[in-house]
C-alpha cells in the first residue's frame, strides 16, 4: 500500500530510454547457470525508493548479507529509471540488479539483451514462492528474468465507514447492481457527490476502464487487448464504456464531470476522507491506504475501509495491479544468490512488514502483515492466482498508455467530459494503433 510516484514519470521514461536500450545491447546470460556458492562479495541493486520505502528494502539487504555475507549497496534512481539505467548500461557500468515497475521495461531490456537470464536456482525458488503468472510476468519470449518483490491491489475501492452507516448501508457491495444501489443511498441520504473521481490524473481513469472490462470481458480479451491484438472499437470495449457510461453520466452519484476532471488523485482521497468531507467513495489501489493516513485525520481499518472492486454480469474474482520486479543486469554470481533469495517467504516477510508493501508470494504467511487492512489486500492477490493481470496501460506503449495529456489517458478524460462511446472508441483506437506501430 504505498502512495503512487505519478505514474506517467515513469511511463514517459520509457520512451527516452528506449533508444539508450536499443544500442547498448550485451550477451544474456546462459540460461540454467547456478548461482556461487561462496560467501561474501559485493552487489549493487538500483530502484526508485526512498524514504520509509528505502528503508524497507534495506531491511532486506541486511538480511542477505547476515545469510550470505554480501555486502548490497543501495542506489536510489529516482522515478526516471528507464532513463537512468540506460545511461548506465551505454556507459558500460550497470547495477547488478535493477528492481523495474513494469513488465514492459524488463522486455525492453531483455531484448536489447542487457539482462541475464534467471539460474535454475531462481526459476525453482520462484516456481515454489508464486503462482504461474507471476514466471509469466517475470519472463519474456518464455524465459526467465525477473522475481517480482512486492505487488500492489488495484481491484479496491475504499469508502467512510460514517457515511455507509448513517446511509443505513450495512454491508459492502459485491455486484456491480449494488454498488450503483449504494451509490444512491447514499446521496438520498444527503450525500454530495457520492463517488470521488480524480480524473485530472488520466491513470486513474484508465485504472476505472481496465476493472470494468476485465469484468465484461474476462480476462482472455483482456490480454488481447493489452497487446493490441483486439481493436479499441471491438464491441467488448463498447460494452466497458457502456458500464463506466452508466456510472460517470449520473451526476448524482460523481456530480459534474467537469469538477471530477479538476481534481487530481490526492483530492479525490480527501474529497471522501478529510475533516469536511463531500464524497463517500473513492476508487483506486491499495495505496489509497498511505494518501489516507498521511493526508487526512481518517484512520485506515475504522474510518476508512475497502471492498473488492464489484463483480459485473456474475464475474469471478479477479484483480489488477502493478508490482516491482527485479532482475539481473550483471554475470556477478552474488546476483543470482539475491534474486532467489526475494523469491523466499523470509524475504516476503521483511518487505511486508514495516508497512507500504504487500507480496504475490504464496508461501508468506499472512500474519507478517502489520494490520488487517494490508493483511486482506495481500491475500486478496494470492487468493486470485492466475486472475491476476497487470495494470493494462504500464504494459501499453508510453506513448499510449502512459503520457500525461495525450493517448488513453487523454480519451478516456475526454470520455468522461463528454460521455460519447463511440467517438472514444474511435480516438482510442487511432491512438493505439500509432502508439503500437511505432514499437
Amino acid at each position: 500500500m504505498r502512495t503512487p510516484r505519478s505514474p506517467w514519470h515513469t511511463r514517459a521514461a520509457l520512451a527516452a530510454a528506449a533508444s539508450l536500450i536499443a544500442i547498448t545491447g550485451c550477451s544474456a546470460g546462459e540460461p540454467g547457470a547456478g548461482p556461487s556458492p561462496s560467501r561474501g562479495g559485493t552487489l549493487t541493486v538500483a530502484a526508485v525508493w526512498t524514504g520509509k520505502e528505502q528503508q524497507t528494502f534495506q531491511t532486506l539487504l541486511d538480511d542477505f548479507k547476515a545469510r550470505t555475507g554480501v555486502t548490497a549497496e543501495y542506489v536510489a534512481t529516482g522515478d526516471d529509471i528507464a532513463a537512468v539505467l540506460g545511461t548506465k548500461i551505454q556507459g558500460g557500468s550497470p547495477p547488478d540488479i535493477g528492481v523495474l515497475p513494469q513488465p514492459g521495461l524488463m522486455g525492453q531490456f531483455a531484448k536489447a539483451g542487457n539482462l541475464k537470464s534467471a539460474s535454475a536456482d531462481v526459476a525453482a525458488a520462484v516456481k515454489a514462492g508464486y503462482g504461474s503468472i507471476w514466471t509469466e510476468l517475470g519472463s519474456v519470449d518464455g524465459t526467465l528474468y525477473g522475481v517480482w518483490v512486492d505487488a500492489s491491489n488495484k481491484s479496491t475501492v475504499w469508502y467512510r465507514t460514517g457515511a455507509f452507516a448513517e446511509a443505513g448501508i450495512t454491508r459492502a457491495p459485491a455486484t456491480w447492481p449494488e454498488f450503483l444501489q449504494a451509490a444512491q443511498t447514499l446521496s438520498d441520504s444527503g450525500v454530495t457527490t457520492p463517488v470521488s473521481i480524480g480524473g485530472a490524473d488520466g491513470w486513474t481513469l484508465t485504472d476505472w476502464f481496465e476493472n470494468v472490462y476485465i469484468r465484461t470481458a474476462g480476462l482472455e480479451n483482456y490480454d488481447k487487448l493489452a497487446k493490441h491484438q483486439i481493436p479499441w472499437t471491438d464491441p467488448t470495449v463498447t460494452a466497458a464504456l457502456d458500464t463506466l457510461k452508466g456510472l460517470w453520466s449520473n451526476r448524482a452519484l460523481v456530480g459534474d464531470p467537469a469538477k471530477a476532471l479538476q481534481a487530481d488523485f490526492p483530492t479525490s482521497v480527501a474529497n471522501a476522507f478529510s475533516d469536511r468531507p463531500t464524497s463517500a467513495i473513492v476508487y483506486e489501489g491499495s495505496f489509497v491506504a498511505g494518501a489516507i493516513a498521511s493526508s487526512t485525520g481518517s484512520k485506515v481499518g475504522e474510518d476508512a475501509k475497502f471492498f473488492p472492486f464489484p463483480s459485473i454480469n456474475d464475474s469471478p474474482p479477479v484483480v489488477v495491479g502493478g508490482g516491482n520486479v527485479a532482475v539481473a543486469f550483471t554475470d556477478n554470481p552474488a546476483s543470482q544468490r539475491f534474486l532467489a533469495y526475494l523469491a523466499t517467504p523470509e524475504a516476503a516477510k521483511l518487505m511486508v512488514a514495516g508497512g507500504g508493501f504487500t507480496s504475490a508470494n504464496k508461501a508468506l504467511d499472512a500474519a507478517a502483515y502489520p494490520d488487517e487492512t494490508s493483511r486482506q489486500i495481500g491475500q486478496q492477490i494470492v487468493a486470485a492466482g492466475d486472475n491476476f493481470r497487470f495494470d493494462m496501460s504500464d504494459l501499453a506503449p508510453s506513448a499510449f498508455g502512459g503520457t500525461k495529456g495525450s493517448g488513453e489517458f487523454k480519451d478516456l478524460q475526454d470520455f468522461l467530459a463528454g460521455q460519447d462511446v463511440q467517438a472514444a472508441q474511435r480516438q482510442l483506437e487511432a491512438d493505439a494503433k500509432a502508439a503500437y506501430s511505432g514499437q
